[in-house]
């Protein structure tokens, strides 16, 4: 059996991998690593955080939103 390249399957692929090979932990161990942007923004935790901060992750996030629609 030929082996699977995890790292250039789309997560809907892996996912449907992985239902059908459950057994597999390479697969799962793909499916739930972190393959999301290493340039992403990560915005702090609302926990413990003023006012202040809050309204300007707000406006952070409106400004990302209005940029995504145009």
């Amino acid at each position: 059996m030929t082996k699977q390249n995890f790292e250039k399957m789309t997560k809907v692929d892996l996912l449907a991998y992985v239902k059908v090979n459950r057994t597999d932990d390479e697969a799962i161990r793909e499916l739930f690593s972190d393959r999301r942007n290493p340039n992403r923004t990560i915005y702090p935790s609302l926990v413990n955080s003023n006012e202040d901060e809050i309204k300007q992750i707000e406006n952070e996030l409106s400004q990302k939103l209005k940029e995504r629609a145009n």
